[in-house]
């Protein structure tokens, strides 16, 4: 399953190089910060309204769009899908309060 991650990953960091009349990723690489922050933002919030239609079929094109999204996010602040892996694997068996109170949220 990962392997579609870093897979994906490899192609978001050469659209960084890439003309941006040419990709729709290069023209949000090229927009900047904001505008891949506000995709994201959008993103999740059309995932909220999936969830809450009870499309199944729906919400996992609105997840896929926000996990493509969160992606090219990692990809423009120079870190890679492995670090968010690690970091769950890390969590993993962790009970969600402890991990929780460790972060002090």
């Amino acid at each position: 399953m990962s392997d579609v991650l870093m897979r994906l990953a490899e192609v978001l960091e050469a659209r960084k190089a890439a003309d941006p009349e040419s990709s729709y990723v290069a023209k949000l690489y090229a927009k900047g910060l904001d505008a891949i922050l506000k995709k994201v933002g959008e993103e999740a919030t059309e995932t909220v309204m999936a969830a809450k239609d009870g499309v199944p079929e729906r919400l996992v094109c609105e997840v896929a769009d926000l996990w493509f999204h969160t992606l090219v996010l990692l990809c423009q602040q120079g870190l890679r899908p492995e670090q968010v892996l690690a970091e769950l694997d890390r969590r993993f068996g962790l009970s969600g309060l402890e991990e929780k109170a460790r972060r002090g949220g």
